[in-house]
């Protein structure tokens, strides 16, 4: 897939011009969304995502559709455990209800911003070093360990300020209390940050780190920087709806680890496969392709991919419902 330079500017413009307006709508008018306007917003951005991915298929082929649904499935669904965690960013930071929307879209922002630098060196790894895909699938499958080791802790546990949020306070004077969405004030003759700043480097640091897991695995899915960038685009624009949407549904979830698990070894093992497939490097089978690595095809990707989490979802809710049930009747 060869993307031209304008479809590049065409779309950094749209997404930059959409985002500004967002920002300015929700800071003139910081109020707690309702659910009837969460799931007109969701819907909203789901359907650009579909018609996007059809426009995609149309112009591109169905490769390209494919892997841009794979890319936004797998996205979202590793965007819905940051939820637990900005839940907790809230909680530590005692965010005001009304403000909590405004925060999230600076936050995911922010995140963009940061994931953007990040696909960008992920692209010119891979264009510069095929072998790259097997520390991409050796990572992933490591998070998944990792993720299955972590399954059924305790999601209540407090957010810690990491480094940059502690250096941030260090440096600069922070205002006892919130000033509505705004950063920075004027207090005594000197200038004061408020905690909303505060909130929102947690924010994007977190997301930064979220992104080192999700990156490695769309790039499991597609090379093309552009599908890449977009998935990312579709799966964040649409989380700060689903925030305020599901609210306790996320802690009905009680197997999303272990789903989310499954998915990144599925994309790790996917990634191993694809290098051995096109092996160069000198000390593995003489530096000639491995004949036997199958290559997995997206359709057979993207069907993984919505049974896992199809499965993850409705298995989680069952439970939940039964544990609920158990629980009155005691």
């Amino acid at each position: 897939m060869t993307v031209p330079g304008w479809l590049w500017a065409a779309t950094i413009v749209a997404a930059v011009v959409f985002l500004t307006a967002d920002v300015v709508l929700s800071r003139r008018n910081p109020h707690v969304p309702s659910t009837a306007e969460s799931a007109r917003h969701l819907a909203g951005f789901v359907a650009a995502a579909v018609v996007f991915g059809l426009g995609l298929w149309y112009f591109a082929g169905g490769q390209a559709a494919g892997e841009f649904y794979a890319g936004w499935l797998t996205e979202y669904s590793l965007s819905v455990d940051n939820l637990f965690v900005f839940l907790l960013i809230f909680r530590r930071f005692a965010v005001p209800q009304h403000l909590q929307q405004n925060a999230l879209l600076i936050g995911i922002v922010l995140a963009l911003v940061l994931r953007a630098a990040v696909i960008a060196v992920g692209a010119s790894l891979i264009e510069a070093f095929s072998w790259v895909f097997f520390l991409f699938g050796a990572f992933l499958l490591l998070t998944a360990v990792n993720l299955v080791r972590g399954a059924g802790g305790d999601d209540e546990e407090e957010f810690h300020e990491n480094r940059l949020v502690g250096l941030v306070r260090r440096v600069v004077p922070v205002t006892p209390d919130y000033r509505g969405p705004t950063l920075v004030v004027r207090e005594a003759g000197r200038r004061a940050v408020t905690p909303m700043l505060l909130v929102l480097v947690a924010l994007g640091t977190t997301d930064l780190l979220f992104a080192l897991d999700s990156i490695p695995a769309i790039f499991g899915l597609t090379s093309e920087p552009y599908i890449v960038l977009t998935a990312n685009l579709f799966a964040l624009m649409g989380l700060r709806q689903l925030f305020f949407l599901v609210g306790d549904l996320l802690k009905k979830l009680i197997y999303l680890d272990i789903g989310l698990a499954v998915l990144l070894a599925f994309v790790g093992v996917k990634l191993v496969l694809e290098a051995l497939h096109e092996n160069s490097l000198p000390f593995l089978n003489g530096g000639e392709p491995v004949e036997w690595a199958p290559v997995v095809p997206i359709w057979l990707s993207l069907s993984a991919i919505v049974v896992i989490l199809g499965v993850t979802a409705a298995v989680s809710l069952a439970v939940s419902r039964r544990r609920e049930r158990a629980g009155r009747t005691t």
